[in-house]
Formats: C-alpha cells, structure tokens, sequence
C-alpha cells in the first residue's frame, strides 16, 4: 500500500491498489516547450519556463516498474530517459509524485531531490566509466573528509567535535578495519593508501544505481565521505547524518547567533538531500 503524503495544499488523493495509480487533481496554466536543441521531456520543459504546465499527477505501472506520470504522460529524466522506477520501489515513486503536485505556479527546482536522485542514477549510473569516476571522486574526499580536521579552539566547537565525529571515526575504524587519520591543519595531509583501497573495495561492491548514487549524494552535501558511509550503511539516521555534518555551523551559530535566510536555509537544505538520499534505498539490500 502507499502511503498518503501531507501536502501543504488540498490534494484530491484516490488509491487504486489493483492498478496501483494514485491521482492527485489540481489545474493549472500549460507553458510553452522548452528551446529547440534541448531533450524534450517535462523535467526539462519545467526546467525552462520555470511555470506548471501540467494539471495531473499519477502514478501507473509500466512494463516492469512504476512510472510517475504529468498529465497520463511519463516523467522523463533531464537526458530523456523514461524514469521507471523498479516495482519494490513505491515509495520513492511516491515521493516523486508528490514532489511535482507540490510544485505551485511556479517550479522550485531545489524541492526536487527525490526527482534528482532517481533521474541521476538512471542517466548517469549504468555507465561503468560514470561509476569509475565517480568512486575516484569520492575517494579523494577522504583526504579533506570534514570530520578529519579537528579544532583546538573555541571549547564549544572541540566539545561538538568530540561528541558527533570521534564516534563516527571510532566506528568506521572498527567497522571496516582501517586506520583514520585526525588532522589539526588543513596542509598537505592524506589518509594512507591502504585505507583507500579497503574503501574503493566498499564502494566497487555497491549497487550503482542504488548505494553508490546514495553515497556521491550524501559526501557531496556532508562534505564527508564517512558521515556518507556511516547513512548508506545505516549506522546514522539522516538527523544525525545532517548534525554531524553541521558541527562548524552549529559552534558558530552558538557563539554568533543564527543568520537569518543563511543557517536556516542550509538546516533544512541539508536534511531534504540527505532524506531524498536515503529513501531511495528503501528497499534496497547490501
């Protein structure tokens, strides 16, 4: 079964459990297509006018997965792909859904994780020079890994420090046998070369279009590619992801007080990557 989702609008939701199509009803104003030369498929043709075009969004099956639909029409990633989700995977086509009913007059790119995660594993992740790639650049985040480079100054910081990242490190450490370097400078400093194989083993082992789509996500917006591993590998929730991302933020904000429109933003920025990062893998096996 799916699950109803809140919307901050009223939403006509109907359940059709034996076609699995949930309809969700509200109208508004067709934009014009997107410039010639680009893919034509309605994440670029929002992309474009920035303005709804469509009036309905769905939810139906096709061939072997599920399909989010614009007007009975599948949504297509930015590369023009059909976005079709694997049948296990209701609830990110749920999510997706409700991502573009939520979407008003006007389109909120940055409140399109789900849709941006799941269009990127898609166009990018079958691709075995992609992953390559991709594992190399997360690689390298080991050597600037935020919880690495620890602070002697000011106290509230050096207490943040030890409660959310000597833990993770400690974890990580005993979890997959390796050594963990600690830093106090930013200077020209690495993680052993040992350490990077056993770490390029995890990640050759992940499903790419799952796990290694979650990872690259997850390190790019936590800056850390062990806070990254400890969400992937379900160690952390994304609460406790999102605040051990945060620790600088939060001492600041401690000694400074909140900037409004800046620390606020970035809060809740965090925490929709990381939960978009994480529900991709419900139902999803190591």
């Amino acid at each position: 079964m799916y699950c109803r989702l809140l919307s901050r609008s009223p939403v006509r939701v109907r359940f059709l459990c034996d076609t699995s199509i949930h309809s969700f009803s509200r109208s508004f104003a067709t934009a014009s297509l997107p410039p010639d030369g680009t893919v034509v498929s309605e994440t670029n043709r929002a992309e474009a006018t920035l303005k709804r075009f469509w009036e309905t969004v769905g939810i139906s099956k096709r061939d072997d997965g599920l399909t989010v639909t614009l007007d009975t029409r599948a949504l297509k990633t930015p590369s023009g792909n059909t976005l079709l989700l694997p049948r296990n995977k209701r609830l990110v086509a749920t999510l997706i859904a409700n991502e573009w009913e939520n979407q008003e007059t006007l389109l909120k790119p940055h409140a399109l994780p789900m849709t941006s995660i799941a269009s990127r594993a898609i166009d990018a992740f079958h691709d075995q020079k992609t992953c390559l790639e991709v594992r190399e650049s997360l690689l390298n985040y080991l050597d600037t890994d935020t919880i690495c480079f620890h602070h002697d100054d000011p106290p509230p910081l050096v207490e943040l420090q030890h409660k959310y990242w000597d833990p993770l490190i400690e974890w990580a450490k005993s979890t997959f046998d390796v050594d963990i370097k600690v830093f106090t400078s930013i200077l020209l400093h690495s993680q052993s070369a040992e350490t990077r194989a056993k770490f390029d083993a995890i990640l050759t082992e992940m499903d790419p279009g799952n796990w290694l789509v979650t990872m690259e996500r997850a390190t790019y917006v936590t800056k850390s590619f062990l806070i990254a591993l400890a969400l992937v590998k379900r160690h952390l929730t994304v609460e406790e992801a999102a605040v051990a991302a945060q620790v600088e933020v939060s001492s600041q904000i401690q000694r400074w007080g909140e900037v409004e429109d800046s620390h606020d933003v970035d809060f809740h920025d965090v925490r929709r990557q990381l939960g978009s990062a994480a529900c991709l893998l419900t139902n999803s096996f190591r």
